[in-house]
């Protein structure tokens, strides 16, 4: 009687959704698992694309793990940590994004029948999350092969074989040969500087793939120019640059700008000093000894023509990326003024020129002396087809500094994965209890990799299987995965299908993570008023900003003078 007559305790606002218990853990590696199905038929050299329609109108093209998953907008909260597993593993060694995903979603998938049965998710993640994990990571190491103390000509070969396993699941597979020496002259180019940022890619539609070229230096669009700059000369030989961070043009009047004169004549002596100080720059400029003048601000139409009279060549408005890759490449340092500007300043290259690709005309400085840049021009028939070329790219740049930091690779094509696999089996017969078992199934789950590789390619998944199983059960046929070609299995390290032994851990890491996060989370609680409001506040503050009126600022007209 005295419990009825306890008061109710309201600890959350009312509408508020909370959910708990096994079925909630149940509810999460549902939505991971269909999180992990968006992307299952993407893995591999016949992996199928998916064309993505946002609500802007955008229309992308891509089989790249970690660009799908950015692009599904997913809400579900704990399928979200796959969407973020898939972006560090993109930012981390750059490829491997879909497998990182697929594993994650299977270790839950085949965790899933113990959850239901009662097995605590704390037991799954202590023998998963530590002991499944170590020993898988501990064998990747000691079956990978170090490529180091080859000769440059031999680490360009295996490198290049790294790349090529990278693009064969791309849109671009078909020209795999041509992209992966491409991209490792690249990547050998910027040498032993981390920067991404060194290696410019630029996307030029029309042509063919074959078009494409790398620029052994730096090569950007032409920028915005005016009248006089088609009388500049357009190539030069061992030309001095100069790089800049100011504006060369004559400036407007501050708004509401207000000059008191006693005299009439004084105004003259105040337009004269305007145009003294733009000619005081340009003339520093041309006595600096620099044939070609960049600037990541405007060069106007008076400069452009002062410089074209004296054979200079000019740009304004460079992209600021650009400009510093030049910088890297040509020695140069970018100024702030043109105040004593001394020969250390000024970089150099053999050769530059302004050259035709496309219907675009490109600057391009080659034989620079520092080197450490280098640019690849792609050329593609449709827009979205040359994006995902670039990103195709991105992920075997990559792999390849990637594998040129850490000099180990692993056989690919399913292979370590089924040998990590039979290892896990045979290591779970020493141990007694449960363990066991969870240790089986994650072994289980690791076989995926394979089976989806046979599935996207048309093959009997089964039947590869139980040949792998086979041939990896003595303990000698480590290196055997799948042939996409024949449908059966092959060597794969004597096919040069190898991947960086730092993608792969970085995988199993990140995936058996992930997986362990969420089977740790066993209650939700959500309130949609909160949300709701939020979303009125937001919309209010927009509504806000756009009721501001309209300036409009006077310019009077100037003519100009020239020396």
């Amino acid at each position: 009687m005295s419990a009825m007559l306890q008061p109710q305790i309201i600890l959350l606002k009312e509408g508020t959704d909370t959910s708990q218990g096994k079925a909630q853990v149940v509810s999460n590696i549902n939505a991971c698992t269909a999180v992990a199905d968006a992307v299952r038929t993407t893995l591999g050299p016949r992996g199928m694309d998916k064309l993505i329609h946002d609500d802007k109108g955008n229309t992308t093209i891509s089989n790249d793990g970690a660009t799908i998953m950015k692009l599904l907008d997913i809400i579900h909260p704990a399928a979200k940590i796959l969407v973020d597993i898939a972006k560090s593993q993109d930012s981390e060694v750059g490829d491997g994004t879909t497998k990182v995903v697929l594993l994650a979603g299977e270790f839950l998938k085949e965790a899933k029948p113990f959850i239901e049965d009662g097995v605590h998710p704390q037991n799954l993640i202590e023998v998963t999350g530590l002991q499944a994990i170590w020993l898988a990571i501990e064998k990747i190491k000691e079956l990978a092969v170090s490529i180091e103390g080859k000769s440059l000509e031999e680490k360009k070969t295996l490198l290049a074989k790294c790349a090529a396993t990278t693009l064969s699941s791309k849109l671009i597979g078909g020209e795999k040969e041509f992209f992966a020496s491409m991209v490792v002259d690249a990547v050998m180019a910027i040498g032993i500087d981390d920067r991404l940022n060194l290696i410019g890619i630029k996307k030029v539609p029309g042509g063919t793939m074959r078009d494409s070229f790398l620029v052994n230096g730096v090569a950007f669009k032409k920028t915005f120019s005016y009248a006089g700059f088609e009388q500049q000369p357009k190539k030069f030989l061992n030309p001095k640059i100069l790089l800049l961070n100011i504006e060369l043009e004559l400036k407007s009047e501050k708004e509401n700008a207000e000059i008191r004169l006693s005299d009439p004549l004084q105004y003259q002596s105040i337009v004269d000093a305007e145009w003294n100080i733009i000619y005081d720059k340009l003339d520093k400029c041309v006595k600096s000894g620099a044939k070609i003048v960049l600037s990541r601000l405007a060069i106007g139409d008076l400069a452009t023509q002062y410089f074209a009279d004296r054979d200079i060549f000019c740009a304004g408005r460079v992209a600021e990326e650009d400009l510093h890759r030049v910088a890297a490449a040509t020695g140069g340092t970018v100024q702030t003024s043109v105040n004593n500007v001394v020969d250390e300043v000024l970089g150099t290259c053999e050769v530059f020129e302004e050259k035709q690709v496309g219907n675009e005309r490109f600057n391009i400085f080659s034989g620079c002396p520092s080197g450490q840049t280098a640019t690849i021009v792609l050329r593609g028939g449709a827009d979205q087809f040359i994006e995902e070329a670039e990103r195709s790219l991105h992920d075997a740049i990559m792999i390849v500094r990637r594998a040129l930091k850490n000099s180990t690779v692993v056989p690919g094509g399913g292979a370590i994965d089924m040998e990590i696999s039979r290892f896990l089996r045979m290591h779970a017969r020493s141990i007694a209890g449960k363990s066991q078992l969870f240790i089986n199934s994650y072994a289980k789950a690791l076989e995926i990799i394979p089976r989806q590789l046979c599935d996207n390619a048309g093959f009997d998944a089964t039947d590869v299987l139980n040949k792998l199983r086979q041939k990896h059960a003595p303990g000698t046929g480590a290196n055997y995965g799948v042939d996409i070609n024949t449908g059966g299995i092959t060597d794969s390290f004597a096919n040069f299908v190898w991947e960086p032994a730092v993608v792969k851990i970085n995988a199993i890491n990140a995936a058996t993570e992930a997986a362990c996060l969420i089977l740790s989370v066993d209650e939700t609680v959500k309130n949609p008023k909160s949300e709701s409001a939020q979303g009125e506040a937001a919309a209010s503050a927009m509504a806000g900003r756009g009721r501001g009126g309209a300036a409009f600022r006077g310019r009077g007209g100037r003519g100009m003078r020239r020396r």
